[in-house]
């Protein structure tokens, strides 16, 4: 294992280097002091066979990011629901990513939104992009599904909570109260209801 360490001196993160990091025994101690602690191993990108190995001996659940699901690679696309496993945590977005409704009308090609829209059976709009992926969220078989308040409100790309690598601007949305409505919240039950989410 190997974590991108940056010196503080560098204004830019490019100016880094990968360190070996003691992965086994680490979470091996962590284990023992904390017996209970859970912990989402972030597998996105170029994973290594040690980190997965890491994560199949501790039973750390993996990432499934639904933006990433939807190129050509569909049928066996590990971020696709049906290739999805119950050991995981799925999500619309993260933090990183834009918004749903931002993604679907500023960054996925019509290839990508054709292929969304036979995925789910209907079309998929700006409008309802966000209600759909919360829903392949809702069902899929991953233990876990987290979903950003930005696509439960179905906002655009001003409510983007992070864009990697830029110095100003980030972090700067915040929920409103007026924002978590009745209405929201009984769709939500709802759809936690039918899924099972309620008792796993």
């Amino acid at each position: 294992m190997a974590y991108w360490e940056v010196p503080a001196t560098e204004s830019i993160a490019v100016n880094g280097q990968w360190v070996e990091a003691p992965g086994m025994d680490f979470f091996s101690r962590l284990s023992d002091v904390f017996p209970d602690l859970r912990i989402i191993a972030e597998d996105l990108g170029t994973i290594t066979p040690d980190v997965w190995s890491t994560m199949e001996h501790f039973g750390f659940p993996g990432m499934k990011v639904l933006l990433f699901a939807f190129d050509e690679s569909l049928p066996r696309n590990a971020y696709a629901p049906h290739n999805h496993t119950k050991n995981a945590v799925v999500y619309t977005g993260t933090h990183d990513n834009n918004t749903a409704r931002a993604w679907f009308e500023m960054e996925a090609d019509e290839k990508t939104k054709k292929r969304l829209s036979h995925y789910v059976g209907k079309a998929i709009t700006a409008e309802n992009v966000h209600t759909e992926l919360i829903r392949l969220a809702m069902m899929s078989v991953a233990d876990a599904a987290i979903l950003p308040m930005q696509d439960l409100l179905g906002l655009g790309e001003w409510a983007r909570m992070n864009r990697p690598a830029r110095e100003t601007g980030n972090w700067q949305w915040r929920l409103t109260p007026e924002q978590v409505t009745a209405p929201l919240a009984k769709e939500l039950l709802a759809m936690t209801e039918i899924y099972g989410r309620n008792s796993k």
